[in-house]
């Protein structure tokens, strides 16, 4: 099983009274979600899954990536996505899925998520539409935001 790990987007900071919650996205981080989502596409990434936090910049983020990917189906919203959820919970519900999943939370319950997927006691924490592969449990590479490239994952 292929499972694509994201964080979500830049998001507009915590001003005006907005709580964190409903944070949305910067238009630079709708931009970013773009790109990232083209370059995976670009890249051969395939999704049969997509699931993600309930909070307001992980579905935005989630939308535009799914978009980017032509996926059709509706998301999943899980609350164990969300800040302070439990990476385990996350990591069950993925265990009862076929075929390639994408993963839309916040740090650090993504980067622990990835950990717990690779079997692994730590993973390096993700940047703002940073989107990491997970194989088989094996951490295959990591998709920078910034430069859109591809770099090996190892995991010490």
């Amino acid at each position: 099983m292929q499972i694509y790990v994201a964080r979500h987007a830049q998001a507009v900071p915590e001003v005006l009274g907005l709580r964190d919650e409903h944070r949305y996205l910067s238009l630079r981080g709708r931009d970013t979600a773009r790109a990232v989502g083209r370059t995976l596409r670009e890249r051969g990434a395939r999704v049969e899954h997509v699931l993600t936090s309930p909070l307001v910049r992980a579905v935005q983020t989630a939308e535009l990536l799914a978009l980017e990917l032509d996926y059709t189906e509706e998301l999943v919203v899980l609350p164990s996505l969300a800040p302070g959820g439990a990476p385990e919970a996350t990591a069950q519900r993925l265990g009862g899925l076929g075929g390639a999943a994408l993963v839309v939370g916040h740090e650090p319950s993504v980067s622990g998520l990835a950990a717990l997927l690779c079997h692994h006691l730590g993973f390096p924490a993700f940047r703002p539409a940073q989107v990491a592969l997970v194989e088989r449990g094996e951490p295959r590479w990591v998709l920078h935001p910034e430069t859109l490239e591809l770099e090996p994952l190892l995991l010490a």
